[in-house]
């Protein structure tokens, strides 16, 4: 059993997850130049115009055909301007179980965007998707987005010994998960009481 995403937009105040364009190209090859983004990835080094442009033109649009998944681009709701990506991927459509994954862009970092776009995937997900789990993988020593995971409301599980690798070679990973439960236990949101 397979299947597809629907192309989908989503927002909040402050965030537009969106589907890559032409648009992004440049700031995707600076973004996956960097060297943190580099250290925890194994994107193409040198990351080229050519290889920013395939994917923001052609890869991430077709991962989602494929059904392997779906990908973001997350852009700042006050200008469009690229900040990161978040998305989703190894999306087993039977067991209703998919892996989501960010990257944010130096200029972007330190503001809480890759956790409350993960989030909202999450949620995206798990109640208008009716999928059962949300998977995070993250290097042992990759605590940045450790703290993501967590600061996303994702559970951590436990440490997969070998399961992953970056340019440096073969690391450990930790596994983090988000189920359709997590969000009917959380707390109501506070209202306002001046409405």
């Amino acid at each position: 059993m397979s299947g597809i995403f629907p192309e989908t937009v989503m927002q909040t105040s402050r965030l537009t997850l969106r589907p890559f364009t032409g648009g992004d190209i440049d700031d995707t090859r600076a973004a996956c130049s960097d060297e943190l983004t580099q250290r925890w990835l194994p994107l193409p080094r040198p990351y080229t115009r050519e290889d920013a442009t395939a994917w923001c033109t052609e890869v991430a649009h077709a991962l989602r055909e494929s059904g392997d998944g779906i990908h973001f681009a997350i852009a700042d709701a006050s200008n469009d301007r690229l900040m990161g990506t978040v998305g989703l991927k190894k999306t087993d459509w039977r067991a209703r179980v998919s892996e989501v994954g960010y990257w944010v862009a130096p200029w972007a970092r330190g503001r809480g965007i890759a956790a409350e776009a993960t989030r909202v995937l999450g949620e995206w997900l798990l109640t208008d998707r009716a999928f059962q789990r949300m998977e995070l993988l993250a290097a042992t020593e990759n605590t940045a987005s450790q703290k993501v995971a967590l600061r996303a409301g994702l559970h951590r599980e436990g440490v997969l010994r070998n399961a992953g690798f970056v340019h440096a070679g073969r690391v450990d990973l930790v596994l983090f998960s988000l189920v359709p439960q997590d969000f009917q236990s959380r707390p109501p949101a506070p209202t306002d009481p001046s409405s």
